[in-house]
């Protein structure tokens, strides 16, 4: 079936009118995001798997058009959007790369009609999944190699599909786990999860629930102490623990109430009893935040679990992105709306020691020691480089890392650091703004 709906209104009335002018020349694209949520240090590029898969599949198909002609659509437009394909090229910032404000997540270079209609669905999965990346980026940052973070936000995503790429991404940025069965599954992930007090509840008492639960599960028995009153429910899990022989196994999770001095409570209690094998795992609400006081705190947490606030990335769910002609029929053009104005003609990102940026001219020579961060990724429509693994991705990401300049890597109040640009894109930028504004005199 066609994916060619998947965009807005506006797209398919530039489209056909791009058409029925044969307006048929190549035009360069780019999306970038223009400033970084509050609090925000970087950005982690996410989305360009789903991204290519679209391009790949573009088509209007028989329902596609019908559906056209019953809105208004003229036969010539039917006609002439019934062979368009995605022809083009993209050059793209690998997904887990660590981006800054204005430096092009990917740029699309095609037919103009074919160009512009892919916009909707480009900003989309970019915009979000590179919001979710970040996110858990962040959270990875905060738990340093104290804790193992398991991802669950599925039941408050918004839609199953954005849990599926919150899962996918969390594991990208370092996450053990999911408890997302589907994701685990078309991911190769590891599925994750204990039970729900609902468990415990169906039963006359917590420790029939935690002896049934040990016994049919020994080696996912992880008991939820809380249902009833924490301390309590430790002292039936060491039971249970001891009674069915998980001392080296099993865990326990505490997920309400103040969670740290719950947890060094549970450790105390777990140690006099011979259990510092047992791990404490919590959860409640999480996020980075919540991580960053724990390892402040020396809290004896062995895992997290991290689900609504990074499923929806709560403190930042949007970012400012936008998708702007750059060139089009080897004319390089550029926006000079206040505020939003845009550099011209197709772009390249070097990447110097220290993250040091510079947005460059696609054709530049890179200064010395610097590496260019676009590539070429699709090429007359079909992509070009084979997929990469997670574990590709988790080691990209990982490295990325570890070279993030200092004053980005504050949870609170980091200072994004600013890319330079070229001699020879300040140029190109200068004489199209001339031109511009020559051409619109006012």
């Amino acid at each position: 079936m066609g994916n060619s709906l998947v965009t807005d209104f506006y797209e398919l009335n530039m489209a056909a009118s791009y058409l029925r002018h044969d307006m048929t020349g190549t035009a360069t694209f780019s999306l970038f995001c223009r400033g970084l949520p509050k609090d925000r240090g970087f950005l982690v590029a996410a989305g360009l798997e789903d991204c290519l898969k679209f391009l790949e599949d573009f088509a209007f198909d028989d329902s596609v058009l019908d559906y056209l002609g019953s809105i208004g659509f003229a036969k010539g437009d039917l006609h002439r959007f019934s062979s368009l394909r995605f022809t083009g090229e993209v050059w793209a910032v690998p997904e887990g790369t660590i981006l800054f404000a204005n430096e092009p997540l990917l740029e699309v270079t095609a037919p103009i009609a074919e160009a512009q209609l892919v916009e909707t669905y480009l900003l989309n999965q970019c915009t979000f999944q590179t919001a979710l990346a970040s996110k858990a980026a962040r959270c990875r940052l905060a738990a340093g190699d104290r804790l193992d973070l398991v991802e669950f936000g599925m039941r408050r995503t918004h839609g199953i599909e954005s849990a599926m790429a919150v899962a996918r991404l969390s594991a990208m940025c370092g996450f053990v786990g999911t408890s997302n069965v589907q994701a685990a599954r078309r991911f190769g992930l590891r599925p994750s999860g204990t039970m729900a007090h609902s468990y415990i509840e169906a039963f006359d008492d917590e420790m029939e629930a935690f002896l049934t639960f040990g016994a049919d599960f020994p080696d996912q028995a992880t008991f939820l102490v809380d249902t009833y009153g924490t301390m309590a429910g430790v002292a039936d899990a060491i039971a249970a623990i001891r009674a069915l022989g998980l001392e080296g196994r099993a865990g326990v999770r505490l997920d309400s109430g103040d969670v740290v001095a719950l947890a060094r409570q549970t450790r105390e209690v777990l140690d006099a009893a011979g259990l510092s094998k047992v791990r404490i795992f919590v959860s409640g609400g999480l996020d980075e935040h919540d991580l960053a006081r724990f390892v402040a705190e020396r809290a004896p947490i062995d895992a997290v679990g991290i689900g609504t606030r990074l499923g929806v990335s709560e403190d930042a769910p949007y970012l400012d992105t936008a998708y702007k002609l750059v060139e089009y029929a080897g004319r390089a053009v550029m926006k000079l709306a206040e505020g939003k104005a845009t550099l011209p003609g197709p772009k390249q990102v070097f990447r110097s020691p220290g993250m040091r940026d510079t947005i460059a001219c696609r054709d530049e020579v890179p200064p010395p020691q610097a590496v260019p961060l676009l590539e070429q990724v699709m090429v007359g429509g079909q992509r070009s480089f084979g997929t990469p693994t997670l574990g590709m991705l988790r080691e990209r990401l990982e490295r990325q890392l570890r070279d993030l300049p200092e004053e980005a890597r504050p949870l609170v109040s980091a200072v994004v650091p600013a890319a330079t640009t070229s001699d020879t894109l300040r140029r190109l930028d200068e004489a199209v703004r001339a031109a511009t504004r020559a051409m619109s005199p006012r």
